[in-house]
């Protein structure tokens, strides 16, 4: 495992201990992996950041990648694994496919541009550089590429759940933005882990998108297991999407999580076609289940989520949410007013 101390790496990590497998975790050192792996230290992004690894006489059936910056590190990464490990799986990100996504988009959609060797430049072309660098390494045959959509769940240090659950938590009227029956599409990271190592073990290859179904939950269903799991004092004031957007709010990174429907960026973000996935094995828990155990992990750090310093901060100025609220008169525990769009 390349990573395997954070979020996706670490959710694969503990799920192939759980199947009983031997893990070796290369990584900076900068946070504990869990335990009974075996730990090589290196870090990709300085000069001779391989060398522990170059060193390292082991084999392995199997190498997992969750690398999100220049590709280079994974094309040096996958060379030099090149004939020590069968398989390379590469966790990417649906954020490949050329803009704008169709609805429906499957892996069949056009990719961005991207190079194998190059550095640094924006997330989709890194991610789809990363993608290049495992399939010049390992072949087509010997490459599995995982197509990420969003990503929930424990260890989370991208922000989002975890700021719902903070924001709920702490009480009071809360922004709900509608229509609460807003149909969502995201994956938890130990389904995605899980679904992954199946994969391996099946010698599956090529990319997969890996999300659950459209409609899995709902931006109700969400926000109502934050509001059951905290049992906090707070209101859901259910909100038109016009007067949060007529405000200026950001969707997807001021209010995590939510797109408005009917737009491009909906039909993208929680409309994809994910029949391969599902068809070799995919199963994506209740979203209940997945935001407890968040709130369960959140509350033994103290409720401060770790944060990635590449993504930006999450959530909405508390100012702003009283004042959109005060505005648009939204209503504690009803639906959006009629002539909301529910696409």
């Amino acid at each position: 495992m390349l990573g395997g101390t954070e979020f996706v790496g670490r959710a694969v990590v503990e799920a192939a201990l759980g199947r009983g497998w031997e893990v070796t975790v290369f990584h900076r050192g900068r946070h504990r992996p869990p335990a009974g792996v075996r730990s090589v230290h290196g870090d990709r992004t300085t000069p001779h950041g391989l060398a522990a690894l170059a060193a390292d006489g082991s084999r392995w059936d199997a190498v997992v990648d969750t690398w999100s910056a220049a590709p280079r590190a994974v094309h040096e990464a996958a060379r030099l694994l090149r004939g020590r490990a069968g398989r390379y799986a590469y966790v990417s990100s649906r954020s490949v496919y050329a803009w704008p996504w169709p609805r429906a988009a499957a892996e069949d959609t056009p990719l961005v541009e991207g190079a194998a060797d190059a550095g640094a430049t924006d997330y989709a072309a890194d991610k789809r550089g990363g993608e290049l660098a495992a399939a010049g390494a390992f072949g087509a045959a010997g490459s599995l590429l995982v197509r990420a959509g969003l990503i929930l769940g424990p260890y989370e240090n991208v922000g989002r759940l975890p700021w719902w659950l903070n924001r709920i938590a702490r009480g009071g009227p809360v922004l709900a933005p509608g229509p609460r029956d807003l149909p969502l599409q995201y994956v938890d990271a130990r389904d995605l882990a899980t679904w992954l190592l199946g994969a391996l073990e099946r010698g599956l290859s090529g990319p997969y998108d890996l999300v659950s179904p459209p409609g899995h939950t709902t931006m109700g269903e969400l926000l109502e297991a934050c509001l059951r799991v905290t049992g906090a004092d707070a209101e859901l004031c259910w909100t038109d999407p016009e007067p949060i957007l007529d405000a200026g709010i950001e969707p997807w990174t001021e209010l995590p999580v939510w797109v408005p429907p009917g737009g491009e960026m909906f039909d993208s973000v929680h409309c994809a076609d994910v029949s391969r996935a599902l068809a070799t094995g995919l199963v994506c828990r209740p979203v209940g289940e997945t935001v407890a155990d968040t709130w369960r992990w959140l509350t033994r750090l103290g409720g401060d989520a770790p944060r990635r310093p590449d993504r930006t901060r999450k959530g909405l100025d508390p100012e702003v949410e009283a004042k959109v609220l005060a505005r648009s008169g939204g209503v504690p525990g009803t639906t959006p007013r009629e002539g909301a769009s529910d696409d």
